[in-house]
């Protein structure tokens, strides 16, 4: 599942998150499928946040590659 940028839209008394087309049809996605997300606003960085976990003994980088690699499997 890809990292992405949506924006949120007032609808009604709530907000709504826009997902962009390309990435609806990339992942098949459909109205009223349920789906889990991740919530980071914008002002936290993936580096950001996965810098802040002490301990890793690799970088940001190697991680979100490992990250990938293991989705595409």
């Amino acid at each position: 599942m890809p990292a992405i940028e949506v924006k949120t839209k007032k609808w009604g008394n709530s907000i709504g998150l826009l997902i962009p087309k390309d990435v609806v049809r990339k992942e098949k996605i459909r109205e009223n499928q349920r789906l889990d997300i991740i919530i980071l606003p914008k002002t936290k960085t993936l580096e950001k946040t996965f810098g802040m976990l002490k301990g890793w003994k690799i970088n940001t980088q190697k991680a979100l590659d490992e990250l990938d690699r293991d989705e595409d499997a």
